[in-house]
């Protein structure tokens, strides 16, 4: 697994080229940041709830989800209805 590099808040705020989002799970668990759009992809970082990440826009259709790419605190990918974002599971 790639060791992923983690930023704090201030580092956070500085980064350019995409919107903040708040992580939110519904619940007292954690979301899992995957290495590419899609559930065959490894799970290669954990966040908690309210953590905030920053999108960089792209956004691909996958598994009958709707996957964000993040760029911070760490690179990878998202289900949309974790970060408040369109997710095709949730608007059928």
């Amino acid at each position: 697994m790639t060791e992923m590099m983690k930023i704090n808040e201030m580092e956070l705020e500085n980064v350019a080229g995409g919107d903040r989002r708040i992580v939110n799970t519904g619940m007292k668990l954690d979301a899992f940041v995957r290495s590419g759009a899609g559930f065959k992809f490894p799970q290669i970082f954990s966040l908690k709830n309210g953590t905030a990440v920053v999108t960089t826009g792209k956004c691909v259709h996958a598994d009958g989800r709707t996957w964000y790419e993040i760029s911070a605190p760490v690179k990878g990918f998202m289900a949309g209805g974790i970060l408040g974002l369109q997710d095709d599971k949730f608007n059928r």
